[in-house]
């Protein structure tokens, strides 16, 4: 299976501090991998140095055969990588329907334009409709998100990578501040992404976690210390010892 996307020793200081080692991990088209770790493992960093939030010490990004290590983070989302935040970032007044709206009309470089104009336009229309509907949004599509539930804000900033036609999607921490009654929703919608779109996801919700991923990758203190199936990560001497612990003690013995 040919790498959709690739880090190559991705590497990270700052001063005399490595906060990310020689870092190597790839997804093929349609993966579905989880990364996790202890708080402090680098995750975060890792996100930023793969979308272009900050410039590597060394190593490479590579999407699609190209090398978009010195690109900015605005060039490499029109490449098709793409991320959504730990914390939402919505406008409150706004509703679901209008967030996506300018996401599509932002894609087409008509983002100046006035947002009405588009609003009987039949192709952004039944595009926004579309993503809404693979992501459960429809009947609150018109409503203002601060109106919306919070389970729901957080499925609008994943209808919002849709709409920039991501190849990859990196989700941070996706289910972060749901309630546990609403982690079902977004079960559901990562069940729905294109089956095509390959997928990164960072979660502390180790339930969610061994659901969605067919491949679990694990941060510690920069470095991957695990790379395997979700069967197999739970029994890792070093994994328990770094981060699951009690969680992987639970698994053994249930």
């Amino acid at each position: 299976m040919s790498a959709l996307f690739q880090v190559e020793n991705l590497t990270k200081s700052f001063g005399g501090l490595a906060v990310s080692r020689n870092i190597n991990l790839s997804l093929a088209a349609g993966e579905r991998i989880a990364l996790i770790g202890p708080n402090g493992a680098g995750k975060t960093t890792f996100v930023n140095l793969v979308t272009g939030q900050l410039r590597p010490s060394a190593g490479q990004v590579i999407l699609d055969g190209e090398d978009v290590t010195q690109l900015g983070a605005v060039r490499r989302v029109r490449k098709g990588l793409v991320r959504t935040f730990q914390v939402t970032r919505l406008f409150s007044d706004l509703t679901p329907e209008e967030h996506v709206t300018l996401t599509v009309l932002q894609r087409e470089g008509k983002a100046t334009r006035i947002l009405s104009r588009f609003r009987g336009n039949s192709a952004v229309a039944d595009e926004v409709h579309d993503i809404l509907g693979a992501l459960g949004l429809v009947e609150v599509a018109r409503r203002k998100v601060g109106q919306i539930a919070y389970g729901q804000q957080r499925l609008l900033e994943i209808a919002i990578a849709l709409a920039l036609r991501p190849k990859v999607l990196l989700l941070d921490e996706p289910a972060a501040g749901v309630p546990s009654a609403d982690t079902p929703r977004i079960e559901q919608a990562l069940e729905r992404l294109p089956p095509s779109l390959a997928v990164l996801m960072i979660e502390h919700d180790m339930d969610l976690v061994f659901r969605f991923a067919r491949r679990v990758v694990v941060l510690a203190a920069g470095e991957i210390i695990f790379e395997g199936a979700p069967s197999e990560v739970a029994a890792d001497p070093r994994v328990r010892e770094a981060y699951l612990g009690n969680y992987a003690h639970a698994r053994s013995v249930a």
